[in-house]
């Protein structure tokens, strides 16, 4: 991997970008703190609970891969603004899935909405940052952290925390274009 950059195409390499530009990460510790927002709870035993964290830290990790290091990077030379909605949307609608497992439809559709805006918001990071470790240990730290929440199966529960995720990852997302816009105009401005 080394040999030929793959690591780095990958983004699977230290942050390229500046930690103020991108708030130092605080709006993406608020996204992972969503299946505590409800409380927390322990369903499993202890040994369950460590497999299932650890199976979802491996979702996580391959999750990122797959949309953003391979799926956005594949696309990315063609067109840019298409590669980002293409690996946001896939990677939202990916989550329908969910709907095999027993999930209700209402709360799952409000997860592809969000899945489709954090994902937006993880293909920004990689795209500017250079780098998929803060949307690996973001994504994996929210399923993992999903064996100790509490269900709520209030819909408006359900609506109001899926609505306040796609603000804040929109929202990021769209602070992290506009800051490192005029970080790339000021380099620019700087190499003339």
């Amino acid at each position: 991997m080394s040999k030929h950059n793959l690591k780095e195409k990958y983004g699977l390499c230290s942050f390229n970008g500046s930690l103020r530009n991108f708030l130092y990460f605080t709006p993406l510790l608020l996204i992972m703190s969503i299946n505590l927002w409800n409380g927390v709870t322990m369903k499993l035993s202890v040994l369950e609970t460590v497999l299932y964290i650890l199976s979802m830290l491996c979702v996580g990790f391959i999750e990122e891969i797959i949309f953003r290091g391979f799926l956005f990077k594949a696309l990315y030379n063609d067109n840019v603004k298409l590669a980002i909605v293409i690996s946001s949307v896939t990677f939202g609608i990916g989550h329908i899935v969910n709907l095999l497992n027993g999930k209700d439809l209402i709360p799952t559709l409000l997860q592809v909405c969000y899945a489709i805006a954090i994902g937006f918001l993880f293909t920004i990071i990689f795209y500017k940052g250079k780098s998929l470790l803060p949307c690996i240990i973001a994504h994996s730290f929210v399923n993992s952290s999903s064996v100790f929440a509490v269900e709520n199966s209030s819909m408006k529960f359900h609506i109001i925390s899926s609505a306040v995720l796609c603000i804040i990852s929109l929202s990021y997302a769209l602070w992290i274009l506009k800051k490192t816009k005029q970080f790339d105009e000021y380099e620019n401005n700087d190499r003339r």
